[in-house]
């Protein structure tokens, strides 16, 4: 398999991950890279999500770092519109974090058995 296709093959998995995300929970680039079992690949996670704008069945905005902090924002077509996403969710966002992070932290490693 090429190395295109090892991304490519990547990219899908990431999003198929994210699009189990439940509304109104978060999980952390860190957390989709570990239950794809490509543990230190948080970034490419991130990468993926870039990549993953124009689609709007993938619920990138439900992605943040491993603290909750919105990292992702400045990729999405406005400044606010990844915290607009997420509050219309319920999700409280205070100073660029997720507030109560712990509690709405979804792990698909715990979450998807």
């Amino acid at each position: 398999m090429s190395q295109e296709n090892k991304k490519e093959n990547f990219f899908q998995n990431v999003y198929e991950v994210v699009k189990l995300i439940p509304e109104g929970r978060v999980t952390s680039y860190g957390a989709i890279a570990s239950y794809l079992g490509a543990k230190g690949s948080a970034r490419m996670v991130g990468w993926a999500l870039i990549a993953s704008h124009p689609m709007t069945q993938i619920p990138a905005h439900r992605v943040v770092n491993r603290v909750g902090m919105l990292t992702g924002s400045q990729h999405f077509d406005a400044p606010n519109a990844m915290q607009e996403r997420l509050e219309q969710e319920g999700v409280q966002v205070k100073d660029n974090q997720v507030v109560e992070f712990d509690k709405l932290f979804w792990d698909p490693g715990k979450e998807l058995l």
